[in-house]
């Protein structure tokens, strides 16, 4: 197979400084690899700290780097070795897959355990030094790569992957039929966890956030809003339970004093889970509103095996990713769709790029 010299990439060079670049082109694919062709990515929170910062968490760029890590793209060609897909069913040239980003080892403790999310050896696309998916072509290692129905579309493909970090999420609150639950943060995230809550048999289910769009979309998906701009929202849920409390709480937003929120929501014995990624890389919260509580805290990393069940929510109508979609860009205007996101203009929910075939 012949592959032109170069493709289009959207690479970070420094802080809010995303240029579109020509890199060379992959190539053919590795063993147990397949060389992607992208179609859809969508702009991750995760994504605009490393916009804003060009670091996540300890995790600064050293180089150059091409961003995204929700992503859908076509197996164009497939390397040497075992290929085979996520569920380790043969995987041909042609097939339209939804990507998990994460690539474990598979053989250290935490992967041996059932915890590939905690793999002591993780790649990561979108994280340095790993490559992200704004780009026209990526290889993927073939188990990462889940095929997708045709009544799935690109976009929604793409949205997989934060719907499985909310499927995790809500995995972790170990959710009951009827249980009460907050979320702080409307974002694409916290929608999503609305709706696997939802799903799960949460309700009530209240809805934290600044933004009045976001807060119609929550309300539409069946979330009671709350608007911390107009009204104290501890003080809301307060009211709401009638003093006692929600059974859980989850941080969706930017993990600041919201933490602290979510430990004040909680009821006494409840649950926090902490979703968000907060900028200053602090964990902050009064000691004393845990402790008395005598709160379970779960600190959300990423997802496991959960693309299969992703799928199925969304090909049977349950969940509805494209209600999040409230922008999309070509790959050529990815500069002005982050500058966009960050800013949170134009009644901004979910950015998708969409690549050009």
């Amino acid at each position: 197979m012949s592959y032109p010299a170069t493709m289009t990439a959207a690479r970070l060079h420094g802080p809010k400084d995303l240029r579109i670049d020509q890199v060379p082109h992959p190539g053919a694919p590795g063993p147990e690899q397949v060389l992607l062709q992208v179609t859809a990515v969508g702009i991750c929170g995760s994504d605009l700290h490393t916009y804003q910062d060009a670091r996540i968490g300890d995790t600064p760029l050293e180089a150059p780097l091409t961003l995204g890590h929700e992503f859908a793209g076509i197996v164009t060609e497939v390397g040497a070795g075992v290929i085979v897909d996520g569920e380790f069913k043969p995987l041909k040239p042609g097939t339209r897959v939804a990507v998990d980003p994460a690539q474990p080892c598979g053989r250290c403790e935490m992967c041996e355990l059932g915890h590939p999310n905690l793999c002591r050896r993780l790649h990561f696309c979108g994280l340095y030094p790993d490559p992200g998916s704004l780009s026209q072509w990526m290889h993927v290692p073939t188990h990462t790569c889940f095929p997708i129905p045709d009544s799935i579309d690109d976009a929604a493909a793409a949205l997989l992957e934060p719907l499985g970090v909310a499927i995790h999420a809500t995995d972790l609150a170990k959710v009951r039929v009827a249980e009460s639950v907050a979320i702080v943060g409307a974002g694409p995230i916290g929608l999503s966890i609305l709706q696997t809550m939802r799903t799960s048999g949460a309700q009530p289910i209240y809805v934290v956030d600044q933004f009045p769009w976001r807060l119609a979309v929550a309300e539409e998906l069946g979330g009671i809003p709350i608007n911390y701009r107009e009204q104290d929202p501890v003080a809301a849920i307060q009211r709401a339970t009638e003093g006692r409390g929600v059974d859980i709480a989850i941080e969706a937003a930017w993990a600041d004093h919201s933490i602290q929120w979510c430990a004040e929501m909680a009821r006494l014995g409840g649950r926090l889970v902490l979703v968000g990624i907060p900028g200053n890389n602090r964990l902050e919260m009064n000691h004393a509103t845990a402790r008395r509580k005598g709160l379970t805290i779960r600190m959300s990393r990423r997802m496991k095996h959960v693309y299969p069940r992703a799928i199925r929510l969304v090909e049977s109508g349950a969940i509805n990713v494209n209600s999040l979609i409230s922008h999309r860009f070509p790959l050529a205007k990815a500069p002005a769709a982050f500058a966009l996101n960050d800013a949170y203009q134009d009644q901004v929910v979910k950015v998708i790029i969409d690549i050009e075939r």
